[in-house]
Order: structure tokens, then C-alpha cells, then sequence
């Protein structure tokens, strides 16, 4: 079942200090004041950074009808997810590894001990 904006919304709201804002004149999700996550308009796509060049090529060979990249990310870690194929665990565990690297370290250790 594809993933819808509303699951994006739910699930980038679901880590702590999480918000919704603005980057780059587009709607966006902020983790402690940083850029998180969006859904592109373009091509109804997820923007999930973090993910290194390697990784990226990886997921893009294994699900090429889910994982792209345009000539704009080309040079940064992220990839790209079209919500129509992704599946919500394997978003759940890109996010998460995104949001720890944003989170203060108290946060990262309060959400380990399952204080969420």
C-alpha cells in the first residue's frame, strides 16, 4: 500500500522536537530547527538526506521504481522516494537515523530509553 503525505506527516511528527516550517520556500518538516524531510510536488517524492552516495546507488539499483535522485541532489547525500512504492519501515529507519544525527544528544538517549 503506497505511502500517503498524511503517513509522512504522522510519522516525520513522531520524533520529538519535530515541526512543521518552511525550507526553501517549500513545505518542509524540521528537526530541531533543521531540515528533516519533505514530499516533493514534482514527482510526489520524499526527500530523505542523510543517505550517503554508496547507499543511495544501492537503493536505486534494488527498487529503481522507488528510489531516484534528480541533477539537484546529484551531489548531496540524499535519495530520493516516490511515496507510491516506498515502504513505510524502511522511510521509519531512514528518518530516524536522519533525526539522530539533528537530535541533541539528551533527546537521542531519552528516545533509546523509550521516552517518546
Amino acid at each position: 500500500m503506497p505511502m500517503t503525505r498524511d503517513d509522512v506527516r504522522a510519522m516525520a511528527l513522531s520524533f520529538p522536537g519535530t515541526e512543521e516550517g518552511t525550507a526553501w520556500g517549500q513545505p518542509a518538516f524540521k528537526a530541531y530547527g533543521k531540515f528533516f524531510t519533505r514530499v516533493r510536488d514534482e514527482d510526489d517524492s520524499l526527500v530523505l538526506t542523510g543517505v550517503g552516495f554508496d547507499e543511495r546507488e544501492m537503493l536505486m539499483e534494488a527498487e529503481p521504481q522507488t528510489f531516484h535522485i534528480t541533477e539537484h541532489y546529484r551531489n548531496f547525500p540524499a535519495v530520493l522516494a516516490r511515496l507510491s512504492g516506498v515502504d513505510p519501515g524502511t522511510v521509519r529507519n531512514l528518518l530516524e537515523r536522519r533525526w539522530r544525527k539533528l537530535a541533541p544528544k539528551a533527546a537521542a538517549k531519552a528516545w533509546d530509553a523509550g521516552d517518546r
